[in-house]
C-alpha cells in the first residue's frame, strides 16, 4: 500500500466516523425532544388532576353542607313532632 491508499483509507474512515457522530447526535436530539414532550404531558396531566381534585373537594363540601342542612331540618321536624305529642 502506498501513501495514496492510506490517504483513501483515512478519508473513508473519517467520513464514516463523521456519519456515525451525526447519526448519534440526531438520535440524542430526538430522544431529548421525546423526553421533553413526555414531561410536558406529565405536567398537563398533573394540572388536570389537581383541577379534578379541587372540583371533588368542592363537591364534597357542598354535599356536607346539604347533609348538615338536612340534619338540621330533620332535628327541627322531630322537635316539632315531639311538641305536638
Amino acid at each position: 500500500m502506498n501513501g495514496a491508499d492510506w490517504a483513501g483509507v483515512a478519508g473513508a474512515s473519517g467520513v464514516f466516523l463523521f456519519l456515525i457522530v451525526v447519526v448519534w447526535q440526531i438520535a440524542a436530539t430526538w430522544r431529548a425532544r421525546m423526553l421533553a414532550s413526555r414531561e410536558q404531558q406529565y405536567k398537563e396531566l398533573a394540572a388536570k388532576y389537581a383541577q379534578l381534585l379541587e372540583d371533588n373537594v368542592e363537591l364534597h363540601r357542598r354535599t356536607l353542607d346539604e347533609l348538615t342542612q338536612a340534619r338540621t331540618s330533620i332535628t327541627s321536624m322531630e322537635k316539632m313532632m315531639r311538641e305536638i305529642e
